[in-house]
């Protein structure tokens, strides 16, 4: 089941290019005003593009950070503050119908798609050997098969200019400690670039992005010093870094960037050191 509610603001106009119309991007996963989804959602609404988002409160439940109260109506409210006009949707994307149900929404509301921006994930850590049937499946629902379906309906559904779509997915490179969210993200950025050459026939573009270690407020002490040492800038990714180099993609300058996994980690990657 979707809820919906919009946020508006009254300087849209003030905002708005010259061009026309201010294009409309969905973002998946925006769940918390701390995390990577919204942070690019603040960053899109501020280069001039209109708001749709999703949400799922109970996974938050489901993890250690629980559920921020009202936060769905604090994102939409900072949005309103860059001239957009926004739009949440509860969803839970682990339903094969969800994806179709979001989009109806959507365009009934604010009309058609010009950018899928993917930051949903299910993210539960254990191994090779721990891992259970249902975690394994419920993974790959939601990171795998949720982004294949919300892609097609993307596809299906554009009318966009040729050159203006694009589609951003975002994932990781994880394997140890937590193989289904590792493996169904694997599989996510195979889905991804597998549309930079299917949708071309749309001139939609479609990059898989790969932040590195974002502090979301999860990181331990330990593990934050481990991130450190391993990256030349002495600090841990923002989501504001990933709001960054999404907008960028998103953006007319971005459009010759297309079917790639790009790293975005400071050199977290990079470095030889244990």
């Amino acid at each position: 089941m979707t809820h919906t509610h919009t946020h508006t603001s009254r300087n849209t106009n003030e905002e708005q290019s010259p061009a026309g119309p201010r294009p409309l991007a969905l973002v998946t996963g925006v769940g918390r005003t701390v995390g990577i989804g919204a942070a690019i959602a603040r960053r899109l609404a501020a280069a001039g593009w209109d708001i749709a988002f999703t949400y799922w409160t109970p996974y938050d439940r489901r993890m250690e950070w629980g559920i921020e109260e009202g936060a769905a109506e604090t994102i939409g409210r900072e949005l309103a503050e860059h001239g957009a006009k926004s739009l949440p949707v509860e969803a839970d994307l682990m339903d094969p119908q969800a994806p179709a149900r979001v989009f109806d929404e959507v365009e009934r509301r604010l009309g058609g798609v010009t950018a899928l921006v993917m930051c949903h994930c299910e993210s539960v850590d254990s191994g090779l050997l721990d891992t259970t049937v249902e975690s394994f499946d419920r993974h790959f629902a939601v990171n795998a098969r949720a982004t294949w379906l919300l892609i097609r309906e993307f596809g299906r559904r554009f009318t966009g200019i040729p050159g203006n779509g694009r589609i951003v997915s975002l994932t990781s490179d994880h394997t140890v400690g937590n193989l289904p969210y590792g493996a169904s993200k694997g599989a996510l950025d195979r889905i991804t670039l597998a549309a930079a050459h299917e949708l071309a026939p749309l001139g939609v573009t479609a990059n898989v992005v790969n932040p590195g270690p974002v502090d979301t407020g999860w990181m331990t002490e330990e593990v934050r010093e481990h991130i450190l040492r391993r990256t030349p800038l002495n600090r841990p990714g923002t989501p504001q870094d990933a709001g960054n180099l999404v907008e960028f993609l998103c953006s007319p300058q971005g459009q010759w960037v297309n079917g790639q996994l790009l790293t975005s980690d400071g050199g977290f990657s990079s470095s030889g050191s244990a």
